[in-house]
């Protein structure tokens, strides 16, 4: 089975950073990454710059990403206005986040239920207005689908709506997201299972954090009931603002060893994609970056499960650490 490992750290990892990586820099990490594989990078937001300066080169970015081969370049908009800025800079796929929480989308966002629905309407509308070769796929997020900081539990049965009431808008399809880090792995099956069964092949994928440690464990259980698009950043890095001190998304390192190392396909090198993080510690230096596999290395015989036993050097731990029970 192939897999998709989504890449959101130039997204979702740089934006919950306050320093801001110089887009030279970016454009050398996005590169990096998709020669290691990876076949989907969130790459920016198209947000007020003044309220995301770290996001204000976004269009120059997307620009950039476009020229890699092979690459699927992704951005997230929360609004027609940015849709069209991400559309008009050549962006793929485009992203909106719509919180199943209210108290969070109107903290985020800035708009009630209703206001939110009617926003992805029109840009339903503006994209099917669109020439048919220029335009862009439109995928939902729903974030807090498994609790909310602000609100506490989320009512499954109203994700489950809010998500068929977005996939008969006509968007291209509705994943679940749980950015706050709440998610178990029993209700992550339990959901995405019901996201399958009511929206079929418009069901989406699935992005986790790892607030309280569970971020693989919920990708096993997501696995369990057919999700095969995972969102993940190389570090580790990002976060929510309304979750303070979580340790942010998903670590793409472990999760691309993981994965491989159940027989998953992911197309991605393990070298080269721990080889990237240079670019991304030399751009912003004494950032927490997090992960075990770029520490340790995969295991001696450790073999992809598309294309079998890995190259000499895979297998050896990057800080040289010896073998367990070896004394020095």
């Amino acid at each position: 089975m192939t897999i998709l490992v989504s890449e959101v750290g130039p997204r979702d990892g740089l934006q919950s950073i306050k320093r801001s990586m110089a887009t030279e820099a970016k454009i050398r990490w996005i590169q990096a990454l998709a020669a290691a594989g990876l076949r989907e990078i969130e790459v920016g937001s198209f947000v007020n710059p003044k309220k995301l300066p770290q996001m204000a080169d976004a269009a120059d970015v997307v620009r950039a990403a476009r020229s890699i081969p092979g690459l699927t370049v992704l951005a997230l908009a929360p609004n027609l206005r940015g849709v069209r800025g991400a559309a008009e800079a050549g962006a793929h796929k485009i992203t909106m986040p719509v919180s199943a929480s209210e108290p969070h989308s109107l903290a985020n966002i800035g708009m009630t239920h209703e206001q939110v629905l009617a926003e992805v309407g029109r840009v339903i509308e503006y994209r099917d207005g669109l020439p048919a070769d220029g335009r862009p796929a439109i995928e939902i997020g729903i974030s807090t689908a498994f609790g909310c900081t602000i609100a506490g539990a989320v009512d499954e049965d109203w994700v489950i709506d809010l998500s068929v009431r977005l996939a008969e808008l006509g968007v291209d399809s509705v994943g679940l997201s749980d950015g706050v880090g709440y998610a178990n792995p029993a209700q992550v099956k339990r959901l995405f299972k019901r996201l399958h069964a009511e929206l079929g092949d418009k069901a989406g994928g699935a992005h986790l954090h790892n607030t309280r440690g569970q971020g693989l464990a919920n990708v096993v259980a997501a696995l369990e009931v057919g999700v095969t698009t995972f969102d993940a950043s190389q570090g580790g890095i990002g976060g929510c603002p309304y979750s303070p001190g979580a340790t942010g998304n998903i670590v793409t390192e472990d999760l691309v060893w993981m994965l491989e190392a159940m027989g998953l396909d992911t197309g991605v090198d393990l070298d080269t994609l721990v080889a990237a993080r240079a670019i991304l510690e030399e751009a912003l230096p004494g950032e927490p970056v997090y992960g075990y596999l770029p520490d340790v290395g995969a295991e001696k015989g450790f073999r992809y499960a598309a294309r079998g036993p890995a190259p000499e050097g895979t297998g050896k731990a990057r800080r040289g650490a010896p073998a367990c029970g070896v004394a020095q």
